[in-house]
């Protein structure tokens, strides 16, 4: 071979050569950014508007004391909002990718030691250490899981962005400004079980019990205008309102006692 041809193969094997140096140029992922409407596990993502997470939060009384838990919490807005009033703030998401976001954003905003973002799903997360559960679920995912929430302690305040717990009417509700879309907050606050038979001094109260509503007899008198707040109840039988606090199986208000029997 010429001097003249192995100085053309050399150049074209060195074209070669950076040719198939330039195809294996790593290339760089955009960061992941969410699109409302996108599918999860059980609902689509819609992003909350801040104005209606603040809502929320007063809603349910949020303060550093709390520990708030936001099933399915997308990109952590509630999270992150609860965390800056100095909640302990946890979200529950299943896409791995709004996990990694939330806690990106989570560190942006400086709050990365109160709230927290794991990957599972929200049927079972674990609730036993919340005083405030926050969710933004359609009607029939807060249908299954309003039995596992009415488990949880007497006095757990649960916020919902517009989708009610069917017949569980909320013991408050707010509309968000500004607002365009998603506007409506609703509050619940778990009652205490009472219904049963209870002797309260020299008669029987008798009670059942719809959520927080509470209604019955007193002897052969009806209760009225029952109603629990957590653990705290309050009915009336004649002219007299009882006003006390339910710890297991005793009521105590002031100047009287119950206790169940049955």
């Amino acid at each position: 071979m010429s001097f003249l041809s192995r100085g053309v193969l050399a150049l074209a094997l060195s074209a070669v050569a950076m040719s198939a140096s330039a195809q294996t140029v790593p290339v760089v992922a955009e960061p992941f950014e969410p699109v409302s409407g996108q599918a999860g596990k059980d609902v689509v993502w819609v992003p909350t508007p801040q104005s209606t997470v603040d809502s929320m939060l007063e809603l349910t009384k949020v303060t550093a004391s709390d520990v708030l838990v936001d099933l399915g919490s997308g990109n952590g807005i509630t999270v992150i909002t609860a965390a800056k009033k100095g909640a302990t703030a946890m979200g529950v998401e299943f896409n791995p990718d709004m996990v990694a976001l939330a806690r990106r954003l989570a560190s942006e905003a400086g709050v990365s030691d109160k709230a927290t973002f794991v990957q599972g799903d929200l049927f079972e997360a674990d609730l036993s250490k919340a005083t405030v559960i926050t969710l933004f679920l359609l009607p029939d995912i807060n249908e299954q899981l309003k039995p596992k929430l009415l488990d949880l302690k007497p006095g757990t305040r649960i916020a919902s962005n517009s989708f009610d717990m069917g017949d569980w009417e909320p013991d408050a509700r707010a509309t968000s400004s500004p607002c365009t879309s998603w506007c409506t907050a609703l509050a619940w606050i778990v009652p205490a079980r009472v219904a049963g038979t209870w002797q309260l001094g020299s008669q029987t109260l008798t009670l059942t019990q719809q959520y927080q509503v509470v209604s019955g007899t007193l002897g052969t008198a009806a209760v009225t205008a029952g109603k629990m707040n957590g653990a705290d109840i309050t009915f009336t039988v004649g002219d007299r309102t009882y006003t006390g606090r339910v710890d297991g199986g005793v009521m105590t208000g002031q100047g009287w006692t119950a206790k169940k029997t049955s």
